[in-house]
């Protein structure tokens, strides 16, 4: 696994594929890892940059506050590093509220967007309320009560045991510290509908047709706001589409590609 130095601090990341570059950003508390089937089997004409965000996977934390802003400026110096300029830039959940971040902080380099099992909108104060609990407990308890609480409301009831179990463990091998570093960081994320309404390029929204947490009716909403946006409901898929129906998320992807100048 490649990685890069960021100031003073280790990234590092997946690189695979060949063709129009595609920055994915894994979702909480996950790692690159839950990119598996697309770093497998890259879809056609892509390569794909996945990077463990600070804390996670084989990245170690970084002294700056966890911050969704943080996040991207981590991936925009990753594509510096790499002498990427605009590139596609896409993740799921909690990466696709850094996708969108990084889109505000730098519109040049997001050539399109991929917003997987996401949303535009902030936290009210009851979700706020829910992930500080939730940071608060991973601190007292240890990962495997967010493992606990998030894994069956991830997947459609059709997931195939080999991918909830992966994911368990994935959750479990994350550092407390840094999953509620993540809690809290999403909990204080700006909403995100001026990004979508103001993108200048394609966007695809994919969206598990039984994903409960960000449920098609959000993906929708993101999708009205844009001027170019292709919204895909994937059947049999909950939060995690491309893990749950890999082939339908990598078709819709591919067709973005061939839509791209």
């Amino acid at each position: 696994m490649p990685s890069v130095t960021l100031e003073n601090r280790t990234l590092h990341f997946e690189d695979v594929g060949e063709g129009t570059p595609v920055l994915l950003l894994h979702g909480f508390p996950l790692s690159s890892e839950s990119f598996w089937p697309q770093l497998e089997r890259p879809p056609r004409g892509a390569r794909l940059i996945v990077p463990d965000h600070q804390g996670f996977g084989r990245s170690p934390p970084g002294d700056e506050p966890f911050t969704m802003e943080q996040l991207a400026l981590d991936a925009l110096r990753l594509l510096d590093a790499m002498h990427l300029g605009s590139v596609v830039v896409g993740g799921v959940s909690m990466g696709g509220y850094a996708s969108m971040a990084l889109a505000r902080l730098d519109p040049s380099r997001a050539r399109a967007l991929v917003l997987i099992d996401t949303q535009h909108g902030a936290d009210d104060d009851a979700a706020q309320a829910r992930r500080e609990a939730t940071a608060l407990e991973v601190e007292a308890k240890g990962a495997a009560v967010v493992a606990e609480a998030m894994l069956p409301k991830l997947f459609a009831p059709s997931v195939l045991p080999a991918t909830r179990e992966r994911i368990d463990r994935i959750m479990r091998a994350q550092r407390p510290a840094s999953i509620a570093a993540a809690s809290r960081g999403m909990a204080r994320r700006r909403d995100s509908g001026d990004v979508l309404a103001h993108h200048a390029g394609p966007c695809l929204i994919v969206v598990g047709a039984q994903d409960t947490l960000t449920p098609p009716a959000k993906a929708r909403a993101m999708a009205e706001r844009m001027k170019d946006a292709e919204l895909e409901v994937i059947d049999g898929a909950g939060h995690l589409s491309n893990l749950e129906q890999p082939d339908a998320f990598n078709a819709a992807v591919e067709r973005l590609l061939r839509r791209l100048p």
